[in-house]
């Protein structure tokens, strides 16, 4: 397969593919986690979350993370897949989809959705998010059952993935 590229070209752009997924993976981990300040560091000083509400900076960013478990969401655990990833020298693009599992006012519940990701390289050399946003294809009690469209957490609907949202 010729791309064109050398081998410290092709090389470094497996490095970056890796430390984007980590990155990726370390979100997931350290929110399950309530692992805040580790969590924020992972966006840029003006880096934001858009989705359940926008969060930008740090300082907004922590309080927002670390405030979702005040309200009725107590629980919660992300399990991501199909990844895809556009590298642009030091910018990047891509989609996560998500599965996650929670406790919303005692009751199990699932949701299903997408994460759409801007990063960027640092000055340090580190990837970060400049923004995640999430759309959710749906939220629903476990019980009940889903189907798209349905969402039984009032704050997911404002997040709901709508058609040609994230393209």
């Amino acid at each position: 397969m010729s791309t064109g590229l050398g081998v410290e070209e092709r090389l470094r752009r497996m490095e970056d593919l890796h430390e984007l997924q980590q990155l990726r993976a370390h979100y997931c981990q350290h929110l399950d986690s309530g692992r805040w300040d580790e969590l924020v560091e992972l966006f840029t000083p003006d880096g934001a979350f858009v989705g359940l509400s926008t969060a930008r900076g740090r300082t907004g960013l922590r309080e927002f993370f670390s405030n979702l478990q005040s309200g009725s969401l107590s629980a919660w655990w992300h399990f991501s897949s199909n990844e895809t990833l556009e590298v642009d020298d030091d910018r990047a693009t891509g989609q996560t989809w998500l599965l996650q599992p929670c406790v919303v006012d005692r009751q199990s519940q699932l949701a299903a959705g997408r994460y759409v990701d801007t990063m960027v390289r640092c000055e340090d050399g580190r990837w970060r998010f400049e923004e995640r946003a999430v759309r959710f294809f749906w939220w629903s009690d476990v019980e009940q059952g889903w189907e798209p469209g349905t969402f039984v957490w009032p704050p997911a609907r404002d997040a709901a993935d709508r058609p040609g949202a994230g393209q």
